[in-house]
Parts: C-alpha cells; sequence; structure tokens
C-alpha cells in the first residue's frame, strides 16, 4: 500500500480527501493540517506522494515543499492552491513539484495525477535499482546490499537496514567524502542533532564489522564528513 502525505489546513477538505483517497485509491493516507506538522511528519516515515496545500498557517506549501525536496530528490510532490496565477505555477516547479492542482478541483482528477505520478515513480526507481550496484567489494570483504550481509574469510555479518544504507552510501563514494548531511538527508530525512547521534553510533558499528581488513578504514573528514577508505 503506498502511503501519502497530506498537508491540508481546511479540516473538511482534507478528511473529505483522506476517506476519498483511502477508500478509492487504495493509499495509506497522513492527514497533517500545517505546514510544521507536515514536515515532522514526513521526518518520521516513508512517503511515497506528498499533497501539499500552498496557502497555509505557520508554514506555506512552497517552504515545506522546498524544505522536503531537500530532504528527499525523488519523492513527488503535488501542490495545491485556490491561487490561479502563472507566478505561482512557475514557483512550484521551481521548487522541485511534479505537478500542480488549482482549487477547486475534481478529486477525480486529483486520483488520476497521483497514479500518474507513482508510475512514472516506480519506473525510476526501476531504472536507478539496475544501473546501482547491489554487490560492493571492500578489500577483503564483500558486501551484499540486497541481503543486508558483509562476507569475509567464509564469515556473515548480518547488518541492520540503516547500517547497510549507511555502508552502501560509503561504498558509493569509496575514497571519496560522503558528507554528514548527505547520510543524514538520504537515511534519515532530517538532519538534526539526534539523528547525528545515532548515525555515530552506526558508524562505529561498521568499524567494527569492517576492523579484521588493516586495508580498510572509515575516517572522518573533519568539518565534511565520511570517508570509505580502502588501499
Amino acid at each position: 500500500m503506498k502511503k501519502i502525505l497530506l498537508v491540508e489546513d481546511d479540516p473538511n477538505l482534507g478528511l473529505l480527501l483522506q476517506d476519498y483517497l483511502q477508500i478509492k485509491g487504495n493509499f495509506e493516507v497522513v492527514l497533517c493540517t500545517d505546514g510544521d506538522e507536515g514536515y515532522k511528519a514526513f521526518g518520521k516515515d516513508d512517503f511515497d506522494l506528498c499533497i501539499l496545500d500552498v496557502m497555509m498557517p505557520k508554514k506555506d506549501g512552497f517552504t515545506l515543499g522546498k524544505e522536503i525536496r531537500k530532504a528527499n530528490e525523488h519523492v513527488p510532490i503535488i501542490f495545491a492552491t485556490a491561487k490561479s496565477m502563472m507566478e505561482d505555477k512557475s514557483l512550484a516547479y521551481d521548487l522541485g513539484g511534479d505537478d500542480y492542482i488549482t482549487k477547486p478541483f475534481r478529486i477525480e482528477e486529483l486520483l488520476l495525477r497521483i497514479n500518474a505520478l507513482l508510475k512514472r515513480a516506480s519506473l525510476k526507481q526501476n531504472v536507478a535499482q539496475e544501473e546501482a550496484p547491489s554487490q560492493f567489494e571492500i578489500g577483503s570483504y564483500r558486501f551484499d546490499y540486497t541481503t543486508q550481509i558483509i562476507h569475509f574469510n567464509g564469515g556473515q555479518q548480518k547488518l541492520s537496514t540503516k547500517e547497510a544504507e549507511l555502508l552502501r552510501l560509503l561504498c558509493l563514494k569509496k575514497n571519496g567524502v560522503l558528507t554528514r548531511e548527505e547520510a543524514l538527508l538520504s537515511i534519515w530525512h532530517d538532519d538534526n542533532y539526534f539523528n547525528g547521534r545515532s548515525m555515530d553510533v552506526f558508524l562505529s558499528k561498521l568499524r567494527k564489522y569492517l576492523k579484521e581488513d588493516p586495508k580498510v578504514e572509515i575516517i572522518n573528514v573533519h568539518g565534511k564528513g565520511y570517508k570509505l577508505v580502502v588501499n
């Protein structure tokens, strides 16, 4: 079941859209009533698509969309607003929006747009997965991202999902710098202090898993991030 983040400050419209999309679209829909609440919800869960009302209290939809796009480059975003000015439409796409719908709109049309964007995103994801490697050689280790297992000398070390995602990012940047912000936004969708401390714990575990090969090292790059060094 696809999960949608719906941020709409009109409670009646929000509940109507939530019910319709859950019943007719078979989606799981998380409803938030302002931009701040929407951003917090996005940071706590993985969403397949976001629908953002533009005119909202506390934080408008364009600001929220910009923050979401910074945290996630790929999640489809639909902006919804009562305004119909061309400047707003241009801004919506400039901020990384994938579609723009003007109120009042037919819910059936919104559903069609959602399905079209999800289909396009699925095709892009399949292509990206085919192109990106899932097997990595790390010195004497072999890391299988799909199974989340490190192989070494006939033994295996099973990784948690976040450990595997972090090691994959390091492998893709092998002998190059993985910035701290890039890792946090890619995996945790938020680069706050607490997520940073959590990532430090996972890095310590990865260093422990890779300590048997002296040619392999995860080092800190001061002020920037981390580097998986393989001599």
